[in-house]
C-alpha cells in the first residue's frame, strides 16, 4: 500500500503546471528570469494572473493526494506524510523535465493545509510580513517553512519530521539564493507592487 501511494504522491507532483502554463502562452520558463520552473519565477516574468494560477496548481498537486491519503488512512499513519513527501519530491525533481523542478514551497503549503489548515494559516503569518519587511521570497517561504515543521510537532510526531524534512530540501534548493541574501544580491521581490501593478492592467 505504501508504494502505491508514494507512486501517486510522485506522480501528482511531478506535474510542471509552473512550466505548461507558461509554455500554453509560447513562453519557456526555463529560459527568462530566473530560470527555475516554479510559480515565483512566473510570478515575476508573466504577471500575477498566470502566476498565481501556476502557484495554485503546485499547491492542489501536493494537497488532493496527501488529504486524500489521511481521511482514508487517519492522521495517525505515516502514509499521509510520505505521500506529501512523495508529492513535493516530483515537484522538485519532475522526471519529465530532466529531475529539473522547482523548490517546492508552494506544494509543500498544499500539504500543510491537507494535513492542518492551521500550519497552512501560521505560514501565511509569518510569510507576508517577512516578506513585507525584506522583499525576499525566499527568506519568507524559508522561515515560513521552518516554522510550520516545528510547530508541526505540537500536533504529532509524523506531521513535525515530515515538514522538518521539507523545510531542509526547500532549504537545500534554495542553497543560491540564501547565498545571494548573504551577499546582499538576492533578487528583491515586492509581492504587494506585483499584484496591485498586474491586476490594474
Amino acid at each position: 500500500m505504501l508504494i502505491e501511494w508514494l507512486i501517486i504522491g510522485y506522480l501528482a507532483g511531478s506535474i510542471p503546471f509552473s512550466y505548461l502554463v507558461p509554455k500554453i502562452k509560447g513562453i519557456d520558463v526555463s529560459k527568462i528570469g530566473s530560470g527555475n520552473v516554479g510559480g515565483t519565477n512566473v510570478l515575476r516574468s508573466m504577471g500575477p494572473v498566470i502566476g498565481i494560477s501556476c502557484m495554485l496548481l503546485d499547491f492542489f498537486k501536493a494537497f488532493i493526494p496527501t488529504l486524500i491519503a489521511l481521511i482514508t488512512l487517519g492522521g495517525d499513519s505515516w502514509i499521509p506524510h510520505l505521500t506529501l513527501l512523495a508529492a513535493v519530491i516530483g515537484h522538485d525533481f519532475p522526471i519529465w523535465l530532466r529531475f529539473k523542478g522547482g523548490k517546492g514551497v508552494a506544494s509543500t503549503v498544499g500539504g500543510f493545509f491537507a494535513l492542518n489548515p492551521l500550519l497552512g494559516i501560521i505560514f501565511f503569518m509569518i510569510w507576508f510580513p517577512v516578506n513585507y519587511m525584506f522583499k525576499y521570497v525566499s527568506l519568507a517561504s524559508l522561515v515560513g517553512l521552518l516554522a510550520g515543521g516545528l510547530i508541526g510537532f505540537i500536533f504529532n510526531f509524523q506531521t513535525g519530521l515530515i515538514l522538518t524534512i521539507l523545510f531542509l530540501l526547500s532549504l537545500w534548493k534554495h542553497k543560491k539564493n540564501v547565498k545571494k541574501i548573504l551577499n546582499g544580491e538576492e533578487t528583491v521581490t515586492d509581492i504587494l507592487k506585483i499584484l496591485s501593478k498586474g491586476f490594474k492592467k
